[in-house]
């Protein structure tokens, strides 16, 4: 009869318990995202399971982000990397055009992911606000970039049309976990039918109140919900307004009586001051991309009712 020896038993059982473990952590998906909002869409889909990667953290832009090469590794060695566009993450470009095969690329704005896309006004003055329907100027994705508005997160149907996306490729990527992502998933999309029917309530009251916003960031939320958007400062953050387009802006403050004029956190107050000046218009901020807010799964929700909530605190004030 065979014994068996004490030493090669130990290191059979180490040698399981090693590789169980490696095959555990392996089957882990690795998952990076560009932006907050996006960010807290995924990690509500991937709650439970473990946490996906933020590229643009803090107070930093997408427009002007610059990946450094920790970054650019992580995004290399992930199973799965979310982007919204190359219009809105340029540094997204050549580091997508080199990702190795077994790095799952999610482009948002592609025509498979079910976002409706809005068409990028070329004008600083909107010629038609607040009563156009939601889906004018719409067109369901074949989306070549430039074209469209690529601040998709802030209408409650693309965040839907999102997570359904991101939900799709993990459980078919991590078959081990599509469980517990369709469960989240589910309770996800309850939860954001839930937001928009609270926004709704919340901005009636406003929807009729002509405001100006900095930049062309919130046509989506504007088209979602109603709201008489009348113009931007700048149609790019990246754009110095001139002399003549301030000029323009003030000229419709007082033409439409705009009630409001919304900043953004982390650009130069004194561009709102210029504008407003000499006019009754009151200055608000606004934050499309969540620059004030914590990253994690609540972050959307946050971001959108705060949205809501500055809208209403200045338009709902008396003139």
């Amino acid at each position: 009869m065979l014994r068996r020896c004490p030493l090669l038993a130990a290191f059979s059982v180490s040698a399981a318990g090693f590789f169980g473990a490696a095959a555990i952590a392996a089957d882990v998906p690795r998952v990076v995202v560009t932006l907050k909002p996006v960010h807290a869409l995924v990690a509500g889909v991937m709650a439970g399971v473990t946490e996906p990667t933020l590229v643009v953290d803090g107070s930093a832009s997408p427009h002007t982000f610059t990946l450094k090469p920790s970054v650019a590794r992580a995004i290399n060695n992930a199973d799965v990397f979310i982007r919204v566009s190359e219009q809105l993450e340029p540094f997204t470009r050549k580091i997508a055009e080199a990702l190795p095969k077994s790095v799952s690329l999610i482009t948002l704005v592609d025509k498979k992911t079910g976002v409706k896309l809005l068409e990028q006004r070329n004008s600083g003055i909107f010629e038609q606000h607040g009563h156009a329907e939601a889906g004018d100027h719409e067109r369901p994705g074949d989306h070549s970039a430039d074209r469209y508005d690529a601040h998709i997160w802030l209408d409650p149907a693309n965040a839907k049309a999102i997570v359904e996306t991101v939900t799709k490729t993990l459980a078919a990527k991590f078959p081990a976990h599509a469980a517990a992502f369709n469960a989240n998933a589910t309770t996800l999309l309850a939860k954001i039918d839930a937001l928009s029917s609270e926004i709704e309530k919340d901005l009636a009251t406003v929807k009729h109140k002509p405001f100006i916003v900095f930049h062309d960031a919130f046509q989506y939320f504007e088209k979602r919900f109603g709201l008489a958007a009348a113009g931007s400062v700048t149609l790019s953050p990246d754009q110095q307004p001139s002399a003549k387009r301030l000029t323009a802006v003030r000229k419709k403050i007082g033409e439409l009586g705009a009630v409001c004029l919304f900043a953004e956190p982390g650009f130069q107050t004194n561009l709102i001051k210029a504008v407003t000046e000499g006019t009754k218009a009151r200055s608000g901020t606004l934050d499309p991309e969540g620059i004030a807010l914590t990253p994690g799964p609540d972050l959307y929700f946050e971001l959108m009712r705060g949205l809501a909530k500055n809208a209403v605190d200045c338009l709902a004030q008396p003139s």
